[in-house]
């Protein structure tokens, strides 16, 4: 019997304009064995209902795929692989990561206790995936949820309590000033070095790589570099909602790229230098922790995630735990 996704309902969604966000389903069929069989019912699913899919995802921004018979990084890769995107490569980001599976990679490694905070995926870059698929292969023992919030109801609230901040944000943009090392600190959020960032141990390669994301390099006599992007723009047009959207990683980067090398307030500015005013950055935390959802990770689910429509974060949690993370143009 072929399997088809039926929409279920979970008590953590929110309504919004009478749209349940994130959206959920799972296969009709009730067999969440690991078998080969049933697997490849899941990928010929995705590849015939496709069009379901990104309709709900077009319509919440966010759908997870629960039930399903996926449990290992290939399978997941395979699920991925099903939906028919082109890869991005991930170049310029800030989080350690490590290939496991094809086109799967750990999420943010992080360490276990700290919280990542809301940003849209390479929100700081030119070039940035549209998708975002997550998977829980290892369920944490407490907390690691992946909260997510609508990018466009964050912007609505923003006008509304802070109509200058986001006329300033609009018209000048943001610069993201960034400290690396030569090699990945698995102890800081944001410790991906120069080498893996950049996909390579040379400097003229990382040189020409940076240029190409418009990003400024200055060498450092440690072996580190740090990095300039921007102005770039932190509010952008959805144009397949036809709407604006809270697209940067201001929140994340003000509050949380610290580490030996970074403090966080100097993260990031406005475009033209001049710097956030922090109570404006810390209520709009407190925006972003009001209108997320945090759905508790079950074994096998699969989030997918458009990357304009939507922010999402890490919750700090007790280990174990395993979510990978694939990134599609």
């Amino acid at each position: 019997m072929e399997e088809t996704f039926i929409r279920i309902q979970i008590p953590q969604q929110k309504l919004y304009y009478g749209i349940q966000f994130p959206s959920v389903v799972s296969p009709l069929s009730s067999a969440t064995s690991s078998s080969s069989s049933s697997l490849s019912h899941l990928i010929h699913s995705i590849q015939t209902q496709k069009q379901f899919l990104e309709t709900l995802l077009l319509e919440s921004g966010a759908v997870l795929l629960r039930g399903l018979p996926v449990n290992t990084a290939s399978d997941f890769n395979d699920v991925v692989e099903a939906f028919g995107y082109e890869e991005l490569p991930y170049i310029g980001g800030n989080a350690p990561r490590q290939n496991v599976s094809g086109r799967v990679y750990t999420a943010n490694e992080a360490p276990h206790d700290q919280k990542i905070h809301f940003h849209h995926e390479m929100a700081q870059l030119p070039e940035f995936p549209s998708k975002l698929f997550f998977f829980c292969e290892v369920l944490p023992a407490n907390g690691g949820e992946t909260p997510i919030v609508l990018s466009h109801i964050v912007y609505e609230k923003m006008k509304k309590r802070h109509p200058e901040f986001v006329e300033r944000l609009e018209k000048h943009g943001l610069i993201y000033i960034r400290v690396l090392g030569e090699e990945d600190n698995p102890s800081s959020p944001i410790g991906r070095g120069w080498k893996s960032t950049f996909l390579t141990q040379d400097k003229i390669v990382a040189e020409k790589r940076a240029g190409r994301l418009g990003m400024k390099l200055e060498w450092l006599k440690d072996g580190g570099v740090r990095t300039m992007m921007g102005p770039i723009s932190g509010i952008r047009e959805d144009k397949a909602r036809q709407r604006k959207i809270w697209f940067n990683s201001l929140v994340a980067a003000y509050t949380g790229w610290k580490d030996e090398r970074n403090d966080p307030v100097k993260a990031v500015t406005f475009g033209d230098g001049k710097p956030l005013p922090g109570d404006v950055v810390h209520d709009c935390l407190r925006i972003l922790d009001e209108e997320s959802v945090a759905v508790p990770w079950q074994k096998g689910d699969v989030l997918f995630i458009d990357n304009l429509a939507v922010l999402h974060s890490r919750n700090s949690y007790t280990p174990p735990r395993r979510v990978l993370a694939s990134l599609v143009k």
